[in-house]
């Protein structure tokens, strides 16, 4: 199957109005792409139009979130049930501060039904670092049964290894590198899941670096297997 696990809807401020939830999840459809995330910045608001969109073209949808840890890296908390997704929103937004939403830099950031409809635009800036650690998030999302994977991590900017110098310790599910360095961070990094991701802000940008992961279930249980038969292979054609 063919899976992107870091998608971003309209409600990210650094991403296209056109992002709906359900042109993110038609588009994907169209591309082949079997199960799809939606990770917006630091919260979960658009994920019910995204589960909506997804039942619609037949896709299996994870919901989740790109937080922005304290140190300023980016990682993704991804679950397969909804309300424990809202569940992790509440404990992210109860770290992020509200700063107001800067309309000169940034997107209006509105939260939208499974036909576009804007229910609620949030006016503070959700791009905003939370107080939580890296630690502290991961922590947070293995207690809830989520998958937990940093974001970009060879990235130039608000990612680990741009912001502390190297991958710390953890109990991760995967690594997201940039396109076209699989193999180095394969070698890197031996024992973990390596893939990558559309990190989609644009309609163009929707499914253009999914990858390949064989699954005998769509929950979060069959995915996390899924992930470390990957390791494993990555593993075994290591020379």
């Amino acid at each position: 199957m063919l899976a992107d696990l870091h998608n971003h809807s309209c409600l990210s401020p650094c991403a296209s109005l056109e992002m709906s939830p359900d042109l993110i999840a038609q588009t994907a459809a169209a591309k082949g792409i079997g199960l799809i995330a939606l990770t917006d910045h630091n919260c979960t608001r658009n994920c019910p139009a995204f589960r909506d969109a997804c039942k619609r073209y037949g896709l299996t949808p994870l919901f989740g979130m790109e937080v922005t840890t304290v140190e300023e890296c980016h990682v993704l908390a991804l679950f397969d049930d909804l309300d424990t997704a809202m569940e992790m929103n509440r404990w992210v937004a109860a770290a992020q501060p509200r700063l107001p939403l800067n309309l000169d830099y940034y997107s209006d950031q509105p939260v939208v039904d499974a036909d576009d409809n804007i229910i609620e635009l949030l006016t503070y800036f959700l791009g905003q670092a939370t107080a939580h650690s890296i630690e502290a998030v991961g922590r947070q999302t293995r207690e809830l049964g989520g998958l937990f994977i940093p974001s970009h991590i060879n990235r130039h900017a608000f990612s680990v290894e741009s912001q502390l110098g190297f991958l710390p310790p953890g109990d991760y599910d995967a690594i997201e590198v940039m396109p076209g360095t699989v193999d180095a961070y394969r070698r890197r990094y031996p024992d973990l899941a390596v893939i990558t991701a559309s990190d989609a802000h644009c309609p163009e940008q929707i499914g253009t670096w999914p990858f390949h992961l064989h699954l005998e279930g769509h929950d979060i249980a069959s995915i996390r297997r899924g992930l470390r038969n990957l390791a494993l292979s990555h593993l075994l054609s290591i020379p």
